[in-house]
């Protein structure tokens, strides 16, 4: 595998289309419209400063990620590509309209991967003629930092393609860890929950920073779980419990109120400035 197509060029396209050219893949990003892909790359080249600036990646890096990284508006543009990486929004049905179209252009060898924290692989690589070679690849966001890669596997993903997606993610930098196609996969099947449980309490009348200061001093986590909602997004948070309820029918993860209504006044966490904190 040397040729890559990641669709969609936002906080996580961009950021897997980077650590991609980084390791040495050619690398082909679509968007919906020129303006898409300018605002794409405007970000990718924020974030590449970035690294710099802080000396994670050296300026070499940096040149060589550019002169890897190439963009387009055309999805046939990656027809002989070894695997495609698709990052487009949490949707199902868009997921799987775009993985119909991708199946008509791209090359029958080629591996599909989406970037889903949540919905199913299963549903997704049913609508292609290629099940087994249809794979989730969760990266965790930022992903030039973050280091873990969680791969998931339907019931049709085939061990072949599983073992490819290995290499791929040693080479990108990351560990990788298996999962298999349930609501949630591993880490937001433990994590979210959590998140959301913590909503509960503030709901129940307790201080944000309360809660957080327990968590991190208590349970040695870095972040307190209100502070790391308001990073993820609130609304981002919300829909993966709805995920989980709606996939599991299990009243053990119904979203609580307070995250809805939160989410309903338009109070996202860090990106809106203002969620459990005000930024």
């Amino acid at each position: 595998m040397e040729n890559l197509l990641v669709v969609g060029s936002g906080l996580m396209g961009g950021g897997i289309a980077l650590v991609s050219a980084k390791a040495g893949y050619k690398v082909t990003v679509v968007e919906r419209s020129e303006e898409d892909l300018q605002r794409g790359f405007a970000l990718m080249e924020k974030t590449v400063s970035s690294m710099v600036n802080k000396g994670t990646w050296t300026e070499e890096e940096a040149k060589g990620i550019w002169e890897n990284l190439h963009g387009s508006t055309q999805l046939g543009d990656g027809k002989h590509v070894d695997l495609v990486i698709e990052a487009v929004p949490e949707k199902l049905i868009l997921k799987q309209d775009l993985f119909r179209k991708l199946d008509q252009v791209i090359n029958k060898d080629a591996i599909f991967a989406t970037n889903t924290s949540s919905l199913s692989i299963s549903a997704i690589a049913g609508v292609t003629k290629r099940p087994d070679k249809v794979v989730g690849m969760h990266f965790f966001s930022p992903v030039p930092i973050m280091k873990l890669l969680e791969l998931v596997c339907s019931p049709s993903t085939s061990s072949e393609t599983m073992e490819k997606l290995q290499v791929v993610g040693e080479r990108l930098g990351k560990t990788t860890i298996a999962a298999k196609d349930f609501p949630g996969f591993t880490v937001n099947r433990l994590l979210i929950p959590m998140l959301n449980e913590a909503a509960f309490l503030v709901m129940e009348g307790n201080d944000p920073e309360e809660i957080d200061k327990g968590m991190v001093m208590g349970a040695n986590h870095p972040l307190g779980p209100l502070k790391l909602s308001d990073y993820i997004g609130l609304d981002v948070l919300l829909f993966i419990m709805e995920s989980l309820y709606e996939g599991f029918n299990d009243s053990k993860y119904r979203p609580c109120l307070l995250l809805k209504r939160m989410v309903e006044a338009g109070w996202l966490g860090k990106k809106s400035g203002k969620g459990f904190y005000t930024y």
